[in-house]
């Protein structure tokens, strides 16, 4: 759309560009035409030859009329084609305001992958990490014995023993007469007790409440050293530890105040996170 003021100057530039083709092309206009006489008259109308200047007494005809032929005769004057010139700048509109971005399109199929590119230049070594820890080693071993004998009662009764000669890390708790497994693994265990003459001696060996192994004796007159080991795969908090059993015979196990008659040990063999 084009504001009023350039409309505006558009006619005037029209007007102007009329007024002076109207004088450019006065001149030749009256060469050819009788003042007096109607250019657009009637053929049958229009005055005789003898009134036409060049005297011929040819009658006028126009070259447009397709029935008649046009005069041969040329024109003294040189003929104008009259081409009108108008700034077409005047008739550009004012820029408008930008319009809103369109929608994305749809994602288009992905292209085949490329040829593998050539290796990169090798870089420098980095630095020096920290140390890690030293190797770990697992330990678990004890051995403690018992100088004072032991009678049966009515009761299951668990051994105590007052002798400690090896309790690596204090593992076996001498108040309890048991042994807890803190490392996880593979252990060997061993009992030696010495029997009483004419008693029974019945002792078990027991990992938690459960029966593992039995050192057992039948009365006798004379007393004799018994002894029993075993393996046993235990887990953290397992309990390991000896007790006598209360049977229909009398139990019981020798020993006294100056010698060591009865042992228990156990160490441990192959740590769990050893694979």
């Amino acid at each position: 759309m084009f504001g009023p003021a350039k409309i505006k100057m558009l006619v005037s530039s029209l007007a102007l560009l009329m007024v002076e083709f109207a004088k450019w092309a006065e001149p030749y206009v009256a060469q050819y035409r009788d003042a007096d006489q109607d250019a657009y008259e009637p053929r049958e109308k229009q005055r005789p030859p003898e009134y036409y200047r060049d005297g011929s007494g040819t009658e006028c005809r126009r070259c447009c009329d397709p029935a008649e032929e046009a005069p041969q005769y040329a024109s003294p004057y040189p003929q104008y084609n009259i081409v009108p010139q108008i700034n077409i700048t005047i008739l550009k509109g004012e820029k408008g305001d930008t319009g809103e971005r369109g929608l994305y399109g749809k994602t288009g199929k992905s292209g085949q992958t490329g040829p593998r590119g050539p290796y990169g230049m090798k870089g420098n070594n980095g630095s020096i990490g920290a140390p890690g820890e030293p190797c770990k080693s697992y330990y678990a071993a004890f051995s403690v014995g018992r100088k004072k004998a032991l009678h049966s009662n009515d009761y299951y009764q668990t051994m105590i023993f007052d002798s400690e000669f090896v309790n690596l890390y204090g593992h076996f708790n001498m108040f309890t007469g048991k042994f807890f497994c803190y490392v996880p693994g593979i252990y060997f265990f061993s009992l030696n007790a010495h029997t009483w003459n004419q008693k029974e001696t019945y002792l078990h060996v027991m990992k938690n409440e459960q029966e593992m192994a039995i050192l057992y004796a039948q009365p006798s007159d004379r007393s004799i050293m018994q002894s029993q080991s075993l393996m046993l795969e235990l887990e953290r908090d397992d309990q390991v530890w000896i007790r006598l059993y209360k049977g229909e015979r009398e139990n019981a196990v020798f020993s006294d105040d100056f010698d060591t008659y009865i042992t228990f040990s156990g160490h441990l063999i192959k740590a769990k996170s050893e694979g």
